[in-house]
């Protein structure tokens, strides 16, 4: 019989460790050079975390469409879960994409359209600075809500499976999962509040709060579905290809953010050092599972 309570404090644990990231947000007075390095280490986690979702779904997809091949099962739910794959990163990738260009859209309009009161050329040139700051500010603030629900994605996948752990008696399976999830939360809580690092303003709590939520939720919530319905290969796919190509979205928007805040040698080190992080913690659940 499965302990619910123990179950789900276990599950909240693995997920909201993604906390443990996010204050990095709230740095003042760091250098430009070292914003775009901590910059770049959140690309690198970001990178390892595409790696590991999309060689997870497609040793997945295609081991289905080799048993397939000879027979063993049927064609269809191959053909479903190499759907779930490129469906998948459509839906993220090209999502994202339409759902920045419509935002970012309208919140220029509404800048551009502000009264312009002003006639001084000091006061007008002080206007548009303000409105600069103002599109750079909730440009940060979209890219770290963008950057939770990539890794939300994902991390709903890493709570189906220790939910399904969990239920089938895997104890100890499930609970190695946890610790392993749970510093790789760790990690991503930094991916999100690396481009809030910028704004001139500490960001408020609240928003940490909203983004941690949205980010960190997910493994929640995906280790109860996991444990009472179960999990099938197009579900854990499409979730895994759904976060593989929103990561692969806002991993470009930061490196490109990366060029201008500093050198390509510094943003290099930085990312060699973020895949580094990722793998090492990949590590401890690779060990624990053996």
């Amino acid at each position: 019989m499965i302990d619910y309570p123990q179950l789900l404090i276990l599950g909240a644990i693995a997920g909201f460790t993604i906390f443990l990231g996010l204050p990095l947000a709230v740095l003042q007075n760091v250098s430009s050079r070292k914003k775009g390095f901590l910059n770049a280490i959140a690309i690198g986690i970001l990178v390892f975390l595409i790696i590991d979702v999309f060689s997870h779904a497609w040793d997945t997809a295609s081991g289905a469409a080799a048993d397939a091949y000879v027979g063993k099962v049927p064609v269809g739910g191959a053909v479903l879960d190499l759907f779930a794959v490129f469906g998948g990163t459509a839906i993220g990738l090209l999502g994202l994409a339409l759902y920045e260009a419509k935002y970012m859209a309208n919140v220029t309009t509404v800048v551009a359209q502000r009264p312009q009161t002003v006639e001084s050329s000091l006061e007008r040139g002080s206007q548009t600075l303000l409105q600069t700051q103002l599109l750079e500010d909730v440009s940060a603030y979209r890219l770290a809500m963008m950057i939770a629900i990539g890794i939300g994605a994902h991390n709903f996948s890493e709570g189906l499976a220790i939910g399904q752990s969990y239920a089938s008696g895997s104890i100890g399976l499930a609970l190695i999962l946890i610790i392993g999830f749970g510093a790789h939360n760790a990690t991503e809580g930094f991916g999100i509040a690396s481009p809030l690092t910028y704004l001139v303003k500490r960001p408020s709590a609240r928003f940490l709060a909203t983004a941690g939520l949205v980010g960190g939720g997910p493994t929640f919530l995906g280790t109860l579905t996991g444990s009472l319905v179960g999990v099938s290969d197009f579900t854990y796919i499409l979730f895994l290809s759904i976060a593989g190509g929103a990561l692969i979205y806002v991993s470009m928007l930061m490196y490109n953010s990366g060029r201008r805040q500093t050198t390509n040698r510094v943003l290099m080190i930085g990312i060699f050092v973020g895949l580094c992080a990722g793998f090492i913690t990949d590590l401890i659940v690779t060990l624990g599972g053996a």
